[in-house]
């Protein structure tokens, strides 16, 4: 594998010195970049992209010719794996993802397979691959999967949700069942990490978008305790460095001690929590990756350069460990202008945390 020219993203996550701030964006690499749109296009449908290593790479790519970002994020989705399982995922304009044979009973989930890595999702690594040799060393690429909660969340509810009644309603009836699916899914996600890890990714993320829509003695339970096992089974050191993980999970602010006690090396923070408070509260212990609100990428370029210096300033020049990103992914409707001005400006103002 080729050295590493530029490795500012791993070495914050690492809490070592930077000669300024990282940068990467959540869904860097979709629908508000036209050569994005086109490349989709090529490809007939969503999953049709994903599965095509060569398209994957290309749309991975997109985002690094255009701006000075710090790290590729894998093109892919986090329902690849309950795809792989069987439950026959698939999209209606419009309606975002779902699933022909969403999980009703324990038979259902005792009939579940682990999916093999370098098999049912042997195109994921084969993206991986392809996506790695391309960037040939310039930035580190990351990995990413959903994490367990989230994930037995589109299975049991079939779909997106607002009200999680169904996997909600699985959780307080049949608790036993929950974990059962819960272990699963935590077994098959740590096989995907490190299958990935092996493939290429030389950092990995868990997404817990739905973590916070449960009480916190549900979280640590139901959600917390299975990233925790995850982290736990993870291949931390691959190509003679270490392999940082992040763990995120949206509106999860208030169990931020927790998060970091799971033995992750950075957590995600969405928008509704103060970068400055995050940092008081977890010490050096985890690096921060966030946090501005993706919605801010609407106002003006000099309104964006704006929030970016209070955020750069909140964290402060309390040394490394920030990579900047936003509090979630960037949304469909932002100008590439926007998201170009959100990353030179990090670019610009950074430095000078850093002496």
């Amino acid at each position: 594998m080729s050295e590493l020219k530029n490795d500012r993203y791993l070495r914050a996550l690492m809490q070592e010195p930077v000669d300024r701030t990282p940068v990467w964006m959540m869904r860097q690499a979709g629908r508000y970049l036209p050569e994005y749109r086109a490349t989709r296009a090529v490809a007939g449908d969503f999953m049709s992209l994903c599965k095509n290593a060569e398209l994957a790479c290309e749309v991975t790519m997109q985002p690094l010719r255009r701006y000075p970002l710090d790290a590729a994020i894998l093109f892919s989705d986090i329902l690849t794996i309950p795809d792989a399982m069987g439950l026959g995922l698939y999209f209606e304009t419009g309606e975002g993802p779902r699933f022909k044979n969403p999980i009703r009973s324990k038979a259902d989930i005792d009939k579940l397979p682990i999916p093999d890595p370098e098999g049912e999702l042997q195109y994921v690594m084969n993206a991986v691959r392809t996506i790695r040799k391309e960037l040939n060393g310039s930035v580190p690429l990351i990995g990413f999967s959903g994490s367990p909660w989230t994930l037995a969340t589109y299975m049991v509810e079939g779909s997106g949700t607002k009200t999680f009644s169904k996997v909600k309603g699985m959780m307080y009836s049949e608790p036993k069942m929950m974990h059962q699916l819960l272990d699963k899914v935590a077994d098959s996600v740590t096989s995907y990490l490190n299958a990935q890890i092996a493939a290429g990714a030389q950092s990995v993320m868990i997404f817990d978008t739905w973590g916070g829509v449960l009480t916190p003695r549900d979280y640590e339970e139901f959600s917390l305790n299975y990233m925790s096992k995850i982290i736990d089974g993870l291949t931390r050191e691959n190509e003679g460095r270490k392999v940082p993980v992040t763990l995120f999970t949206k509106n999860g602010g208030q169990w931020l001690e927790k998060m970091a006690a799971t033995g992750c090396d950075a957590l995600g923070l969405d928008w509704t929590i103060n970068i400055a408070e995050a940092r008081d509260r977890v010490g050096s212990k985890v690096a921060l990756q966030g946090n501005m609100d993706p919605s801010m990428l609407y106002a003006t370029p000099d309104r964006i350069r704006q929030e970016v210096q209070t955020i750069l300033a909140d964290y402060g020049d309390k040394g490394t460990g920030h990579v900047f990103n936003l509090g979630h992914g960037i949304t469909p409707e932002v100008t590439p202008e926007n998201a170009g001005a959100f990353i030179n400006a990090v670019v610009d103002y950074s430095p000078k945390y850093h002496k």
